[in-house]
């Protein structure tokens, strides 16, 4: 039911509002909604008894009562990259890469609010997998895109049903577009850095290493961070865990050496990231000088005990080429992790702890 929807909790000035009414961010200092949520440690959580998609973990996410939109996302391998290290291959979702996580949160809440249309913004996997589960929800849906996103993305939006709209500028140009459209009356923002909806998706992510584990944890999560939707969303897990008795692992945030704010923020022991300057990396999806998120990402890591890695250029395409050796092609995005801790690293940051990495996103086609 409508009415049971957990609503949304500003974190930084305690703002409340209702999930039907609220706009797309915190009206009183403009800050991305957290959600008013906290699954029941006592409840029964069973997922071998669910469906073979991350709705197995009903009982740990925010949107109460049957679901009807999927593609029979999540539940996605490991395989061993090393005697201590796995990777988990979010690549192999429906649309290609993790995004689908909370795609499909966000589709199925929109779907339940019943809007006239849904707005997004992304140049890549977020776009793309908004467009296929709001085709599959049967959603009205937009995606604003900066001028010079390529046409097999575009095309593949389109492909999906969506409108797409290219947007003349940069990423931010775009985002502003779209959240000036998400102001309009009947609009949905199907916001993968803005709705908390998308966070308690992706969160599943670490509940099926869990599951895979036999109900541990590794010692460490090793993630990409750009906007850092997978590590808040692995924070959420983690601290959901922990009041099981899962031991918490570190969380280990991954960023490209040309654009790391949050990595140059927590170096300097910084409770906010100061923009920096937009530059080419072959990390394109992790690419963010202004992550309106940033102060919970570095809260997430230093609470765990984790730390920042930083990547150059000729070490991700490296990384890239070798696990195409190992039989996985990826986006260089998705090998940013590997770049850092694996055998091209120039020394052991894990310090001989057991990790699991994701493989985020698939390479060309």
């Amino acid at each position: 039911m409508t009415h049971a929807l957990p609503g949304y909790l500003c974190p930084e000035d305690g703002t409340r509002a209702d999930v039907r009414t609220a706009p797309w961010c915190c009206p009183v200092c403009g800050s991305p909604w957290d959600l008013d949520f906290t699954p029941d440690p006592a409840g029964v959580l069973e997922p071998s008894a669910g469906p073979n998609s991350l709705w197995r973990y009903a009982a740990a996410l925010p949107l109460p009562g049957a679901f009807s939109v999927s593609l029979a996302e999540g539940h996605t391998p490991m395989v061993s990259l090393g005697e201590r290290v796995h990777a988990k291959l979010d690549f192999l979702m429906p649309t290609l890469s993790f995004k689908d996580r909370g795609a499909v949160m966000l589709a199925e809440l929109a779907r339940r609010l019943a809007p006239r249309r849904v707005v997004a913004d992304s140049s890549g996997n977020a776009g793309a997998a908004v467009a296929a589960y709001c085709a599959r929800a049967g959603l009205s849906c937009e995606v604003f895109v900066p001028e010079g996103t390529s046409e097999k993305k575009t095309d593949r939006m389109r492909a999906h049903g969506a409108a797409v709209r290219v947007v003349p500028g940069g990423r931010e140009a775009t985002a502003t577009a779209a959240r000036e459209a998400a102001d309009e009356a009947g609009v949905f923002y199907a916001s993968h850095v803005y709705n908390p909806y998308f966070l308690h998706g992706t969160k599943t992510y670490v509940y099926e290493v869990w599951e895979e584990l036999g109900g541990r944890l590794p010692e460490a999560l090793v993630v990409p961070v750009g906007n850092g939707t997978l590590l808040l969303g692995a924070a959420l897990a983690v601290e959901e865990l922990a009041r099981r008795g899962v031991r918490p692992p570190a969380l280990i945030a991954v960023q490209a050496q040309e654009v790391a704010p949050l990595a140059r923020a927590f170096a300097s022991g910084a409770q906010e990231a100061e923009p920096v300057e937009q530059r080419p990396t072959l990390a394109e999806g992790i690419a963010i000088p202004a992550p309106p998120r940033a102060r919970q990402i570095l809260a997430a890591v230093r609470k765990s005990g984790g730390t920042f890695l930083t990547v150059p250029e000729d070490r991700l395409r490296a990384a890239q080429q070798d696990l195409a050796r190992r039989g996985l092609f990826v986006e260089p995005t998705a090998a940013a992790c590997w770049a850092a801790v694996g055998p091209l690293a120039p020394e052991d940051p894990l310090r001989g702890r057991t990790a699991v990495l994701p493989l985020c996103g698939a390479g060309p086609k």
